[in-house]
């Protein structure tokens, strides 16, 4: 087996910054995939640059804290802050969702607009993840991969980051992860072998990257980074290096690093 690398930017369409990061990274770099959030304010112009660059992978980044949901916020009123975002304190909702049934419904009803909103793009949808991986709580797993089975998506992110690729990566969630690759592959969900970018998540540098590629084992690994023109925009992370992230992607020692492995989507490098 060969090593296939899927290089993925999360956040398509929260922000003019990213969006703009985003095409460069794949017009001039490395980056093969996007992970579209549906209902932020730069969403419209992010499937804009979904269709003029259709080499690029596109996925939905399920949203379900800290951003904007589909549906009206009186719908959803379990899942929103009064401001009609959502909530922010995922402790709190996960545990509102695990003893709710009036809870879980309203999440069934929002994941479902988020598919119908990607799906009214005319994009191939060819992954799915979720905002701040929260779809590690096993009702939001539990509903949006039956959700994603229904519709014809083939592929999901599993956060399992091996400690002996990354130095000091938890171990902590494996036996969560491990479940989840299960639950899965009950939907005929495909995932890659693993993940790198949670522990340097914000701070994804030209050097990390350039190290790290020659490193890869066989199989398929996604590799994830955040990067924008510039940080400051509203929904930025506090403290996140964007620019670092879109000048990795582009430096020409990754771009050659990144050149010894097979590259794409996740639909692509799965089925290789």
């Amino acid at each position: 087996m060969t090593a296939r690398v899927i290089l993925n930017a999360d956040d398509l369409g929260l922000a003019p910054e990213v969006n703009d990061a985003i095409e460069q990274a794949h017009r001039e770099g490395v980056l093969t995939s996007a992970s579209l959030m549906v209902g932020e304010p730069a969403a419209a112009a992010g499937v804009a640059l979904a269709r003029r660059n259709p080499g690029l992978a596109v996925g939905l980044h399920l949203t379900l804290t800290d951003g904007t949901p589909s549906l009206p916020p009186g719908r959803i009123p379990a899942l929103v802050r009064p401001d009609g975002r959502f909530r922010d304190d995922m402790a709190g909702l996960g545990l509102a969702l695990a003893v709710s049934g009036a809870a879980r419904a309203q999440l069934r009803a929002e994941i479902a607009a988020q598919f119908a909103a990607f799906r009214a793009t005319g994009l191939a949808c060819d992954h799915l993840n979720a905002h701040k991986h929260y779809h590690l709580h096993p009702v939001i797993a539990g509903i949006a991969f039956a959700e994603a089975a229904r519709q014809g998506i083939r592929a999901v992110r599993i956060p399992w980051e091996p400690p002996s690729l990354v130095p000091g990566a938890g171990r902590a969630l494996l036996p969560m992860l491990l479940w989840l690759r299960r639950l899965a592959a009950r939907h005929g969900l495909r995932a890659p072998d693993r993940v790198v970018g949670l522990r340097w998540t914000g701070a994804f540098t030209t050097k990390r990257l350039a190290a790290i590629l020659p490193q890869l084992p066989a199989g398929v690994t996604e590799i994830y980074l955040h990067p924008a023109t510039a940080g400051g925009f509203p929904g930025a992370a506090p403290g996140y290096r964007y620019a670092e992230e879109l000048a990795a992607l582009t430096d020409p020692r990754v771009r050659a690093a990144a050149a010894r492995h097979r590259t794409g989507g996740y639909a692509t490098m799965l089925a290789a």
